[in-house]
């Protein structure tokens, strides 16, 4: 019989896994990679030590040449790792024997969390690496937006309602905005959290007397990690401070999706995801354009969310190591690695090829007939009738233009404190949406200026 699909989540789903990852992501968060990780963190371990004179030169030597992540008998460690409850004691059981006499030396004077922690922030500077260059290629997009729609004006709204005018570039520029910090957040984390973790049992480096600390320097020189001020077996804000990078990541996606499946709506339709055939379609509704993309950013945002607090729910830990807080972690990390990948390749897709309406825009800022700018005909009667007896005749002109389904022009015409004061190009110019677009262009600008910082 052919072996049938035996995935339980949609990270490694073979129907989902590309919709809320990316083959990348989940390569640096492998099972392999992980204990491949695992074995890099004991090699460049045996030749710190061996550099400081700890073990022979000899044994460091052997164990990096015999050391053979390939070779290794994955069901066995399955199995010993489900006894002890740890991978690292099953692996250095099969390193040993790989390594022959200089099996002695491996995992020399280290604690299980010390080559597990260091592992995952090895892992931890792959996916970040993924993320920046997602980050860079988003950024490009949006500017690439912002610039083209600069002037295009639409509808801004407040609470859904139209609002004042805005132009879409100026949304898509402080999408743009969120971006830019994020990147820098991201370029600001990397020293707090790109840091090696070795300190032993209790965290002090007891076993290896006073060579400790420079082990503990050589391994990260070996692994090119910072080195750490302190022992953080049970200092989990690096890692926290990660995962919840990532939340604030996605989140600005999850904004950015409900903005566009909201526009994409058959009521507003101003903005559409690309055209790929049979992409959002409905079983039953052949007239349906759904907005997948979005569909998935949101969903990612709301899941990544949920593993930021159990990242902070992780901090609280127990006296020098912790009796169950860090397991959470080993959920949390390569699932909200693997989303914001995901999420990310969706945005870069939906915003790469976004198909943008003009028209309807234009349209649909019509809808109020010149109602939404009665802020800016306010303002504009003021210098020439007073401020008190503009806002009272803008007042009454809104309320005629709602009950008889009038242009707020014409209202504003036939009003007697009016007609014989301000000429009818004057009222057409002050009730126009597209001459209250304030300094959303200029906005545009600076965030670009900021943007190629």
């Amino acid at each position: 019989m052919p072996a049938f699909p035996t995935s339980t989540t949609v990270l490694d789903s073979i129907l989902f896994r590309d919709a809320f990852g990316t083959p990348g992501m989940r390569e640096v968060f492998s099972d392999f990679a992980l204990v491949s990780r695992y074995a890099e963190v004991e090699v460049a371990l045996a030749r710190a030590e061996a550099r400081c004179g700890v073990i022979p030169q000899a044994a460091a030597d052997e164990i990096a040449a015999r050391t053979d992540v390939t070779k290794l008998d994955f069901d066995l460690l399955r199995q010993e790792t489900d006894i002890v409850g740890y991978p690292i004691l099953p692996l250095v059981h099969q390193m040993v024997k790989q390594c022959g006499e200089a099996g002695r030396y491996v995992h020399w004077g280290a604690t299980t969390q010390d080559i597990m922690d260091t592992a995952v922030v090895l892992q931890l500077r792959s996916g970040f690496e993924i993320i920046e260059g997602d980050i860079a290629e988003l950024r490009s997009i949006l500017a690439k937006l912002s610039k083209r729609y600069r002037d295009t004006p639409m509808a801004g709204r407040t609470h859904l309602q139209q609002a004042l005018p805005v132009t879409f570039g100026y949304k898509t520029a402080i999408w743009l905005a969120m971006f830019d910090r994020h990147a820098e957040r991201l370029t600001q984390l990397k020293p707090r959290v790109l840091v090696g973790q070795f300190a032993g049992a209790a965290g002090t480096l007891a076993s290896l007397g006073d060579k400790g600390l420079e082990v503990q320097a050589a391994l990260c020189e070996e692994l090119k990690l910072a080195i750490p001020v302190s022992t953080w077996h049970v200092a989990r804000d690096g890692l926290a401070e990660a995962v919840n990078f990532l939340a604030l990541v996605t989140g600005s996606l999850g904004k950015i999706a409900l903005d566009i499946m909201i526009m994409a709506s058959t009521e507003f339709a101003e903005v559409y995801e690309p055209f790929v055939k049979g992409r959002g379609a409905s079983s039953t509704m052949p007239q349906k354009r759904n907005p997948i993309s979005s569909e998935l950013m949101l969903a990612a945002s709301k899941a990544v969310r949920q593993h930021a607090g159990l990242m902070l729910d992780a901090m609280v830990q127990d006296f020098e190591r912790a009796t169950g807080p860090w397991h959470a972690e080993w959920m949390a990390i390569p699932e909200s690695f693997v989303l914001t990948a995901g999420a990310l390749h969706q945005a870069k897709f939906a915003l790469g090829g976004l198909i943008v309406d003009e028209k309807k825009m234009d349209e649909n800022l019509s809808i109020s007939r010149g109602l939404i700018v009665a802020e800016a005909v306010m303002m504009g009667l003021a210098p020439q009738i007073g401020r008190q007896e503009a806002h009272d005749v803008v007042y009454d002109a809104c309320r005629l233009a709602n009950e008889q389904g009038l242009r707020l022009a014409d209202a504003l015409a036939a009003d007697p404190r009016i007609f014989d004061r301000i000429d009818r190009a004057t009222i057409e110019a002050l009730t126009s949406p597209k001459n209250y677009l304030g300094l959303a262009p200029e906005m545009v600008d600076r965030v670009l200026k900021s943007s190629t910082r």
